[in-house]
């Protein structure tokens, strides 16, 4: 009797538990790699209410304000018609009730999820053994315990970091200049955001979920990928993954940091070229993208990649000069924030911009220029060329021949914007070189809009000895490679691009 009374209450916390309980994507090595957790009978059914709830929700807060209208243009706002609404709302609240019973249930009763709750909960067991049995399972990444955190920072208040401290349009008149300010911080925090960095939009990772899944599975089940969840110093959270390749090359005691683009994941972004080419490698999703959770302000996006490199260096065990910073795209940004805040081994920076300032004009109408102007330089100001002229190590820039993206004009070699990116570098590195005359300035601008091809045939022509040198200086830093914006760059040329500027570091 008295067993029987304890095996009801077991189960009837187990229930609870499972109400709420994070949903259960996939047991690795359980069946076929592309196959997805089960769910039977009434978790199956709740869970299509419940999602189904969700999504219409979701749908729901975007077009609010036209509901809204919609509800008192119908005259929806009387006494008769709220008791109307609140009945079907009471009713919709019943149903979803009842769908999260009926899930619990039926999670209950299935002994892989009641395994997978039992190895989440098992929080007794020592952090490795309890890391170790969690990352059998693929779940919702709110439900991962934090992995490594960083100390907190102490937050500065509204009136030292408030919006309107800074402006870009100084020039303006008083009253221009407080309307435009006005006007960024609302567009920043509404839509500008979210154009720059559209992984953070809710719908792409809704559109790409499959693609995440499948790749996730692929970096855990072929890899033998590790997903962690990191605590940066605002108490953001970010998703990361990391792949060890030290047991099986030499070259896998380098570890490469690998920043994503601006609708990049590392589930099916730049990690797999130094995995394929034998390094170790850590990816991370920007703050708002994904599972991590945020939204990719410069500040946060800081704090992100601080909080990826203590990980490394700290629970990874790499030393920073064996780690690589590659960034690709907007990536950029952090990759070189990251190399100039730590001693790393080299940075890597593909098909990225110098400022993203002219990038946003030139897709922007001229007569946004002033709005453009303060959510760049005010909220959004990427300005990798800056970062750049602080750091001092090995460094090797990739172009992309056929970049449709952040050229200026599509299709113009000498619009790309990574072009100005290497002049800033020069004029820092070089300013002997640049400085010494007028010609060396024009001829170094005339040279860098050219393919990597046509400067190795100038090379091997008769010219002079400033022309000789402007074409050495260029391809000292800067290595084309014949493709669009978003094409995967091949392990075996960053292979080499890493061979090149760790034995000849420039």
């Amino acid at each position: 009797m008295a067993r029987t009374r304890w095996l009801k209450l077991s189960t009837m916390k187990l229930t609870w538990q499972c109400l709420f309980s994070p949903r259960l994507y996939k047991i690795y090595k359980d069946g076929p790699s592309e196959s997805m957790y089960q769910a039977k009978g009434f978790e199956k059914w709740g869970d299509r209410v419940i999602s189904s709830a969700s999504t219409i929700l979701n749908i729901g807060l975007y077009t609010s304000p036209f509901i809204c209208m919609y509800i008192y243009k119908r005259g929806f706002f009387s006494i008769d018609e709220c008791k109307g609404l609140a009945r079907f709302f009471g009713g919709v609240g019943c149903i979803l009730a009842i769908s999260f019973i009926m899930r619990g249930l039926g999670r209950a009763s299935n002994p892989k999820y009641v395994a997978f709750m039992k190895a989440l909960t098992n929080t007794t067991a020592d952090h490795t053994t309890y890391l170790s049995n969690i990352r059998n399972y693929d779940f919702e990444f709110r439900a991962w315990p934090v992995t490594y955190a960083v100390p907190p920072k102490l937050k500065s208040s509204w009136l030292q970091g408030h919006p309107f401290n800074n402006c870009a349009n100084v020039e303006l008149p008083m009253y221009q200049r407080t309307f435009i300010q006005v006007l960024a911080y609302v567009a920043t925090h509404t839509f500008a955001l979210r154009l720059i960095y559209p992984g953070s939009l809710g719908l792409i990772h809704t559109l790409f979920w499959d693609a995440l899944f499948q790749g996730r599975a692929h970096l855990v089940e072929s890899y033998d990928g590790k997903r962690s969840k990191l605590k940066t110093a605002e108490g953001n959270f970010l998703d990361t993954m990391f792949i060890d390749n030290r047991k099986l090359s030499t070259k896998g005691n380098t570890l490469v940091v690998c920043c994503e683009g601006n609708s990049g994941f590392y589930e099916i972004g730049i990690m797999t070229t130094p995995v394929k080419a034998g390094y170790s490698a850590l990816g991370w999703n920007h703050p708002g993208f994904a599972g991590s959770t945020g939204l990719p302000y410069p500040e946060q996006e800081k704090n992100a990649i601080d909080a990826v490199m203590q990980f490394a260096i700290n629970e990874l065990k790499f030393e920073p000069e064996d780690i690589i910073m590659f960034g690709w795209s907007i990536g950029g940004y952090t990759a070189a924030w990251a190399a100039v805040n730590y001693p790393v081994k080299a940075l890597v920076l593909d098909a990225t911009f110098d400022d993203l300032l002219p990038l946003a004009e030139n897709q922007m109408p001229s007569s946004w220029s002033l709005l453009v102007k303060e959510v760049v330089r005010s909220y959004v100001d990427l300005n990798v060329a800056e970062l750049l002229s602080e750091y001092e190590g090995p460094i090797q820039l990739v172009r992309r021949t056929e970049d449709e993206i952040i050229c200026i004009r599509p299709g113009l070699l000498s619009s790309n914007r990574g072009n100005h990116l290497l002049l800033r570098l020069l004029e820092v590195r070089h300013p002997e070189a640049l400085t010494a005359s007028n010609d060396s300035v024009v001829a170094v601008n005339r040279y860098i809009g050219l393919l990597e091809s046509q400067r190795a045939a100038l090379a091997r022509s008769d010219i002079s000895n400033t022309d000789r040198t402007s074409l050495l200086l260029i391809s000292k830093y800067m290595r084309d490679y014949k493709s669009t914006h978003c094409t995967p760059l091949p392990e075996n040329v960053f292979d080499s691009i890493v061979h090149n500027i760790t034995n000849n570091r420039n």
